[in-house]
């Protein structure tokens, strides 16, 4: 009986994960790239005046 309770772990550890993992993974509403590409224009903008002066 011992034996089957220490297969029981990683059968119940193995399941949780991939309960874990769909859940971590769900999808939370489509969200397009408008907001990162205008903050990575921004960036590159501000990157690229401050080594004007050189």
């Amino acid at each position: 009986m011992a034996a089957l309770a220490w297969l029981l772990i990683p059968l119940v550890a193995a399941i949780g994960a991939g309960l874990w993992g769909s859940w971590a993974n769900r999808t939370r509403g489509t969200r397009g790239d408008g907001p990162e590409l205008d903050r990575y224009t921004r960036f590159r903008a501000a990157m690229e005046k401050s080594h004007t002066g050189g």
